[in-house]
């Protein structure tokens, strides 16, 4: 129903309008606690891509850490992704895919991209400790961070935000 909601106008919008505009306070504020040092954040020693995107959905995020993920493996890099496992409960976190890995585990996501490129996947709620772990264990280089456009308490290098081409910003509303 949301994903409906979004991606065309209705009157329902309207009465999701005061939870729009709260969601607009509490997420400045949130950001802005975040860039004025009030609520910490984790500097990786390492490179951190983040891919995510604004819109409710899919956008392509996942294709788009597959590509990333391929491109600097051929460039010479050893890149390892971070993703937060929805979907998944793993016994530990933070967790390291293996090939016996189960979505049911670490998500279908993260399982998806760890048997595709076969690169060291991490999946963990607090995700400076995925990053933490995919550079001690797995001499990493470089993190791709699998949809964490709002998660600031990782700090990143480059964004990418993937949208989607047609569908765009779905009815222009928070």
């Amino acid at each position: 129903m949301i994903e409906k909601l979004w991606y065309q106008r209705s009157w329902l919008n309207w009465l999701f309008a005061p939870f729009a505009a709260l969601f607009a306070l509490l997420t400045t504020m949130r950001r802005y606690a975040y860039r004025a040092g009030i609520f910490s954040s984790y500097r990786a020693p390492v490179p951190v891509i983040v891919v995510g995107n604004i819109t409710v959905g899919g956008n392509g995020k996942t294709p788009m850490v597959l590509w990333l993920v391929e491109l600097l493996t051929k460039a010479g890099y050893k890149p390892g992704v971070v993703s937060r496992g929805y979907g998944g409960k793993a016994p530990h976190y933070p967790y390291l895919l293996h090939p016996e890995t189960t979505a049911a585990e670490a998500g279908d996501e993260p399982v998806l991209i760890y048997q595709r490129c076969g690169c060291p996947v991490a999946v963990a709620p607090k995700r400076a400790k995925a990053v933490q772990l995919l550079v001690e264990q797995c001499g990493v280089d470089v993190i791709i961070f699998d949809d964490g456009l709002q998660h600031y308490a990782l700090q990143r290098d480059i964004e990418f935000v993937v949208m989607d081409g047609e569908r765009r910003l779905g009815n222009g509303w928070l």
